[in-house]
């Protein structure tokens, strides 16, 4: 008997154990969300609250560029939805300036490809690209893994998450993406709308038609409002920016210089509606400062070109021909995509400061 009692001790000793080490690092809690679509989830990098906490530090410390003057939250505000604006190209290492308008980063998690070339295939690799970039952080991540393992506060975070001896580029990324993960931004107006706990005013319901109606403002084919609340599908479009009909006139190629296929040249990333009103200004080159300038684009100066995308279907029209009154409505129905609480969230802030 007494054997026994001490076998059965023993398991449940270790069983308390691993119990108590589980419970160290608990997964994260995902809001509930009725008005979007399954939130994909990584087998490879499941997030946890120690993960977020880790990669939160990690997101806002410069010690991930050259001279640790320049962090990812540099060129990404929360104020602004984690974009850099009002800046057209953000300043990277010794002020120089990059090539396209810095994106805004919430709801990642439901993306195959990040950029506005779709260069990256998960929010991991993503996080690898602005590190080494000359014109960004400009470090080599060998030595970053060289400064981290050298860093006592970092060395027990990494232990706490991922019970390494050694800190690798591969932790460091994920870390970073655990935190990115949890940059949802679902608590809009609009959303509060489709929750019955809001109610748009005449001109912003009228917006949401315009730009519902495939006669009209046609923008549902890209950018989903109605069928679900991520503002996007999520892939790569010719919007008819320029009237280029060779791809020797591309200059920036798009999606089209990451894959090289011809019928891809021209094509960028179609970014959200949601919190659209705090990033500009507007399109891969930030050519666009205002809302009204986009709505302008659209309406009058769309440009037959290379790959334009048949979905624009005002293309032989110039655009789809908006009165003043409809861009105002669908200029007042984009502003309650504003996520208020997302960009003033704690839990998102800098934690340095």
């Amino acid at each position: 008997m007494q054997g026994k009692f001490w076998v059965l001790l023993f398991f449940l000793l270790t069983v308390l154990f691993f119990s108590f080490q589980r419970n160290e690092n608990q997964f994260y809690s995902f809001p509930k969300l009725k008005t979007f679509p399954p939130m994909p989830q990584s087998a490879l990098n499941p997030v946890t609250i120690k993960g977020v906490e880790l990669g939160r530090f990690l997101f806002y410390d410069s010690i991930l560029s050259v001279d640790k003057k320049m962090s990812c939250g540099s060129c990404h505000h929360q104020e602004f939805a984690f974009s850099d604006s009002p800046n057209k190209f953000s300043k990277g290492k010794n002020g120089l300036l990059m090539k396209r308008n810095t994106m805004p980063l919430f709801n990642l998690a439901w993306y195959q490809k990040y950029f506005w070339d779709g260069r990256a295939n998960s929010i991991e690799e993503q996080i690898y690209f602005p590190v080494k970039a000359h014109d960004e952080m400009n470090f080599n991540w060998q030595q970053a893994e060289k400064r981290i393992n050298t860093n006592k506060f970092y060395v027990s975070k990494f232990k706490s998450v991922f019970n390494s001896e050694r800190i690798d580029s591969v932790q460091i990324a994920k870390a970073i993406a655990q935190f990115l993960r949890t940059l949802i931004s679902y608590q809009s107006k609009y959303d509060l709308v489709f929750e019955q706990k809001a109610e748009f005013t005449k001109e912003e319901y009228y917006g949401f038609e315009l730009i519902n109606d495939q006669t009209k403002g046609d923008c549902l084919h890209c950018h989903t409002t109605d069928g679900n609340s991520l503002g996007t599908i999520g892939t790569f479009s010719n919007n008819g920016l320029d009237n280029f009909l060779s791809a020797e006139q591309f200059i920036d190629k798009g999606l089209g210089g990451t894959t090289n296929k011809k019928t891809d040249i021209g094509k960028f990333k179609i970014p959200s509606l949601r919190n659209v009103a705090l990033t500009a200004p507007y399109m891969h080159d930030g050519r666009f400062e205002t809302l009204e300038d986009v709505l302008n684009f659209y309406s009058n100066g769309v440009k037959s070109s290379l790959n334009v995308d048949s979905k624009m279907e005002f293309v032989h029209k110039g655009g789809a021909r908006l009165t003043t009154t409809e861009k105002y409505a669908i200029i007042a129905f984009l502003k309650t995509l504003t996520d208020s609480v997302f960009i003033s969230n704690k839990a998102y802030s800098n934690p340095f400061k």
